[in-house]
C-alpha cells in the first residue's frame, strides 16, 4: 500500500470527495468558537470530576473524552497542514516555472538554481 499526499490523490471516486468535504467541515468546526467552548467545558468537567471525588469510572470517562478529542484534533491539524503545504509548494513551483520561462535561453547560475528547485519535489 502506498500512502500519498492527500492533495495528490485523485478525487474522482466519491469516497475521496466525501472525505475531503468531511475533513474540510471538521477543520472549520474545530477552528470555531463552539469547539473551543466544548474543549473548555470538557476540561472544566474533568476538574469537577476530580474535585468532587467521583468514582474512578467517571474520571476515566472524562479523561478518555479529552484524549479522544485531542487525538481527533491532532489528526485534523495534520491533514490541514499537509494540504496547505502542498498548495504552497504548487504555487512556488508555478512561480519558479514562470521565472524559468522568462530566463529561457540565458544560461546562468540563477537559472540552474530555479531548475533544481522545481525538480526537488520529484526527487523526494
Amino acid at each position: 500500500m502506498v500512502f500519498r499526499h492527500p492533495a495528490e490523490k485523485s478525487g474522482d471516486d466519491g469516497r475521496a470527495r466525501r472525505f475531503e468535504r468531511l475533513a474540510e467541515s471538521a477543520s472549520n468546526f474545530t477552528s470555531s468558537a463552539v469547539f473551543s467552548g466544548l474543549c473548555v467545558s470538557l476540561v472544566i468537567g474533568l476538574v469537577v470530576v476530580h474535585v468532587l471525588g467521583l468514582p474512578m469510572e467517571w474520571q476515566h470517562l472524562a479523561g478518555d473524552a479529552i484524549g479522544a478529542v485531542s487525538l481527533l484534533t491532532l489528526a485534523l491539524l495534520k491533514n490541514s497542514e499537509r494540504r496547505a503545504e502542498h498548495a504552497i509548494q504548487r504555487k512556488l513551483d508555478a512561480i519558479a516555472a514562470a521565472l524559468l520561462k522568462e530566463q529561457e535561453g540565458k544560461d546562468g547560475e540563477a537559472h540552474e538554481d530555479l531548475e533544481s528547485a522545481i525538480r526537488m519535489e520529484e526527487r523526494l
